[in-house]
């Protein structure tokens, strides 16, 4: 046999493959990481696994340094028959609820309370009416990155992004190309944005005596912008005890430094809490990982729409990923002479069927199909609609009727997509300087090409089924 063409060969080869897609590029000895370990470990934190890596297509996160193992009911059941000699686990053994990747101590932890402590403490307390909780870190923020090297917090500051790619973040003429119901959001979080700084300016102007520079050159639009999105985007779930000089929103949002490194993956579960015992903000995997590879946690099961808007990422073969059907689209291909077509709308409206009609990577979504087959119910059928929206089938008419609509706004919304590729691509081309944030539009929309032909596929398996 000629050398390297046996099954050992096929299987080194295989790994070699996978290792080199998957593994990253060390970043530990990095100028700021080395000071940003120094500075967690100030604060009673060590991690002595995930080490921050750069990897392709994610980007910046965390790499294991040895396998993370969850474990199978059969494996737990072996181990602790070994272990135990078949005596009933303590609850709070950690085999129970898989694998601890990190543990951060509040000490690490950047949430309100550090606020109040700071400086700007005195000034939060005096101002009326108080100032939120999102208000409160957005100013830590930015005035301990105006601080530079006399922050505490220079350490974390050095590895936050210089900047983002939410919606809110990118230039007009890139964020109209975005699809129309996203689009439709990212200028209500823009004007969001623009009204959260415009009521925020005089509470800013009342800190002037903290600086020696004007107050607006410290506390620009740009400036708070930045300080909102990275709250926003790297933020975890903790809730705070009411404070009496923060509003009542809610206040339950904390920065984790490190563990802010670890990105997003569909596929992986975990839980995320933090221990009152311990004192410490820990997340636990349900997913095993090699050496060497990216440790992943899953911030939701989101679309990416939502990852977009929230994020500032589009995450390729998303299995929550869907198209979206406007009510415009919805009625484009229904007979124009319905006379109860009115009737029809507003009763689709009433019960919350004009909100959420989607085609998946499985076909048009159960919603988009009822709001369909409603739609489609003939005028001696309209009193039916109610076992409609029940899921009950009405005739084979009906199911035919609504699959043919369903088919032709699914090819139209191709023909949408493919052409708004083609204007991304032109405008690649055109604005050189927009280059990344246009391949992050350009991402999104050929992730839904692809979503909408899956869906083509499955409507005509399910109208051969129905002939």
């Amino acid at each position: 046999m000629q050398k390297g063409r046996g099954r050992t060969s096929r299987i080194r080869r295989r790994k070699l493959t996978r290792s080199s897609e998957s593994r990253g590029v060390n970043e530990s000895h990095k100028p700021e990481f080395i000071e940003l370990k120094k500075w967690l470990k100030d604060r009673n934190f060590e991690d002595t696994n995930l080490i921050p890596a750069r990897f392709p297509g994610t980007g910046r996160g965390l790499m294991s340094k040895k396998p993370v193992r969850v474990y199978t009911h059969v494996h737990l059941k072996e181990y602790y028959l070994s272990r135990f000699r078949g005596q009933k686990p303590k609850p709070e053994d950690p085999w129970l609820e898989g694998q601890m990747i990190i543990s951060l101590p509040e000490s690490c932890l950047l949430t309100t309370d550090t606020v109040i402590r700071s400086s700007l403490g005195a000034y939060i307390t005096k101002w009326k009416p108080p100032p939120s909780p999102l208000l409160a870190l957005c100013t830590f923020l930015v005035s301990q990155r105006h601080a530079g090297e006399q922050s505490v917090w220079k350490p974390y500051l050095d590895v936050l992004p210089k900047s983002y790619t939410c919606p809110v973040c990118l230039e007009p003429e890139v964020a109209n190309l975005l699809p129309e119901p996203l689009k439709t959001k990212a200028e209500e979080q823009r004007t969001s944005v623009q009204e959260f700084f415009a009521s925020s300016r005089d509470f800013f102007s009342s800190l002037q005596p903290l600086f020696e520079e004007a107050i607006d050159t410290v506390f620009s639009y740009s400036a708070l912008l930045w300080a909102w999105c990275t709250v926003n985007t790297r933020a975890v779930y903790l809730r705070a005890r009411r404070r009496a000089c923060l509003s009542s929103e809610p206040d339950t949002c904390a920065l984790a430094p490190y563990l802010d490194l670890l990105n997003h993956s569909p596929s992986v579960q975990v839980k995320a809490a933090f221990n009152e015992e311990t004192g410490c903000y820990g997340i636990r995997t349900a997913s095993s990982c090699r050496k060497h590879e990216e440790v992943f946690i899953c911030y939701g099961p989101h679309d990416n729409h939502r990852l977009l808007l929230e994020y500032g990422f589009v995450s390729p073969c998303n299995p929550h990923a869907c198209v979206y059907v406007s009510r415009e689209i919805l009625v484009k291909y229904l007979p124009s002479v319905d006379k109860q077509m009115n009737k029809k709308i507003s009763i689709l409206k009433e019960h919350g069927f004009l909100e959420n009609l989607t085609f998946g990577w499985d076909g048009p979504s159960w919603r988009l199909l009822t709001a369909l087959k409603l739609l489609c119910l003939e005028a001696e059928k309209f009193a039916c609609w109610t076992k409609v929206l029940l899921g009950e089938v009405i005739s084979d008419t009906n199911e035919k009727t609504s699959l043919n609509i369903a088919q032709k706004i699914c090819y139209y919304l191709l023909e949408e997509t493919t052409a708004a590729l083609q204007k991304v691509s032109h405008m690649k081309d055109e604005k050189v300087s927009l280059i990344n944030q246009l391949a992050l539009v350009e991402t999104l929309w050929t992730e839904e090409l692809k979503i909408l032909k899956a869906a083509a596929e499955t409507l005509r398996s399910l109208q051969t089924t129905l002939v």
